[in-house]
């Protein structure tokens, strides 16, 4: 095997600071309507990925069958759908409280897989599921204490979190049959056609925003994105899956950091002792279930 450009636990440290960002753009994008910033995250990044991915995966994108386009075009929607409500989530909680909250992804995409799929639990999968959840419970009991919206804004999160679990799980079979470039590409350019159409069927201005609001859409394409979860899915080369999946846990720690240098957003107890225990429970999910099934990594995670 040929070594990495950069020692891998660079390439780690950059990809956590850069999904960590997601949730702070969105909060610097001020007023605009969480589907508009969806959109155009999507758009550029489509954007972006388009000269590359048509000079390179035109093969993979004309074998592309009816069937394989529409388990796209639902997965994508689901894909859009956890855009609108994680980032729609962050108008009512604390990014600390809503990035823990939707990191349970894996939770949920345990239990999708349980259901559709007859995977089986392991004890430890169910003890770790059991310490998330309680976490998770602990942060919204504080947020409740703080405010109605923010509970408000918590169950968004967890709704985005079930929606981007929906994405994977649609999504898994198709991903064997295209390359991974060629598979979020399709998929991103499905959810920016919905996210389009959802916009224009609510009548959501397309333009009209600040210059500031551009350059936040266009860095929402680039850094959690690219230097993000396309940096883990590349780094799966060098360094095991369960390293990464352990690090994209940090991403909940990193955004509050971030969240507090750049927001002044405070922490309280409760968000520091429910996002701790659901941090650890996931931790301990991760272990006990490496061996069941394959960690789901692009994008994000799409939830970032």
């Amino acid at each position: 095997m040929d070594k990495p450009p950069f020692h891998p636990i660079l390439l780690l440290i950059v990809g956590v600071i850069s999904i960590s960002t997601s949730a702070i753009f969105v909060k610097l994008a001020g007023d605009a309507p969480s589907s508009i910033t969806a959109f155009y995250r999507l758009a550029f990044a489509v954007i972006i990925m388009a000269p590359y991915v048509l000079l390179k995966h035109m093969p993979d994108l004309k074998g592309v069958s009816g069937k394989d386009w529409g388990w796209a075009a639902v997965s994508g929607v689901f894909l859009a759908l956890h855009f609108i409500l994680w980032f729609e989530s962050l108008n009512y909680t604390s990014v600390a409280s809503s990035v823990v909250l939707v990191s349970m992804q894996p939770i949920f995409a345990f239990i999708g897989t349980f259901l559709f799929f007859k995977e089986r639990f392991s004890a430890g999968a169910v003890l770790s599921m059991i310490i998330a959840v309680t976490g998770s419970v602990i942060i919204s009991w504080g947020d409740f204490q703080v405010s109605g919206t923010a509970l408000y804004g918590d169950l968004l999160a967890l709704g985005g979190a079930v929606m981007v679990t929906g994405y994977f799980l649609v999504g898994q079979n198709l991903r064997k049959r295209l390359s991974m470039t060629s598979y979020t590409f399709i998929v991103y350019f499905v959810a920016t056609a919905a996210l389009l159409l959802y916009n224009i069927g609510l009548h959501v201005p397309l333009t009209g925003y600040s210059g500031n609001q551009w350059f936040i859409y266009l860095c929402l394409a680039v850094i959690p994105t690219f230097f993000g979860h396309s940096l883990f899915n590349w780094s799966l080369r060098w360094i095991s899956a369960s390293k990464i999946s352990m690090s994209i846990l940090l991403e909940p720690i990193g955004a509050a950091i971030l969240a507090f240098i750049i927001l002044g957003e405070r922490i309280s107890w409760a968000q520091w002792l429910g996002g701790s225990i659901v941090i650890f429970g996931l931790m301990l999910f991760i272990i006990s279930t490496k061996k069941m099934m394959k960690p789901k990594l692009t994008h994000h995670s799409g939830k970032s």
